[in-house]
């Protein structure tokens, strides 16, 4: 069985949205659907397109979900997705806290890179924009030895 996780930037350009879902299909075609659970959050952005693909390839999703309030500060435009995404996990594991913030979206990819095998990162490279940003999770995740992926292809932008 492989765990795949998903860290990633948020709020991206469609343009940069149909690199990273090219690239993370590309990435998803060497496991055997079967045997593939993808972990994710579903934030906007690399999140939420990470576990599309899942779904579509035919593996399993896993949600974690980081505080009571997560999905009110997420973007309206994405809310629809959330939900549908949300209604397809094969689990949800929901943390203890209450505000949507940068401590509880850290503590989600902490608590993510604890029940996968790898990760899959798409990140331009650069420093966290803020505390549990992609950058801190790559980190951690390299830090405790787990391998990690990094999707970023050309052309991909942030802004």
């Amino acid at each position: 069985m492989a765990r795949i996780g998903i860290t990633g930037h948020r709020g991206l350009p469609e343009a940069t949205v149909r690199l990273i879902d090219r690239g993370i299909r590309e990435q998803l075609a060497g496991y055997d659907p079967a045997e593939t659970v993808g972990v994710s959050a579903l934030a906007d952005g690399a999140d939420q397109i990470f576990a599309r693909a899942v779904l579509d390839a035919g593996g399993r999703l896993e949600v974690v979900v980081p505080a009571r309030e997560y999905r009110d500060g997420l973007p309206r435009d994405c809310l629809a997705e959330y939900d549908a995404l949300l209604s397809r996990a094969a689990k949800v594991h929901r943390l203890d806290h209450v505000r949507s913030d940068e401590q509880a979206h850290m503590a989600a990819g902490e608590f993510m890179l604890g029940i996968i095998d790898e990760l899959f990162a798409v990140w331009d490279g650069k420093p966290a924009r803020g505390y549990g940003g992609t950058a801190d999770v790559v980190a951690l995740a390299r830090a405790r030895g787990l391998p990690v992926r990094v999707i970023w292809p050309e052309g991909a932008t942030r802004d």
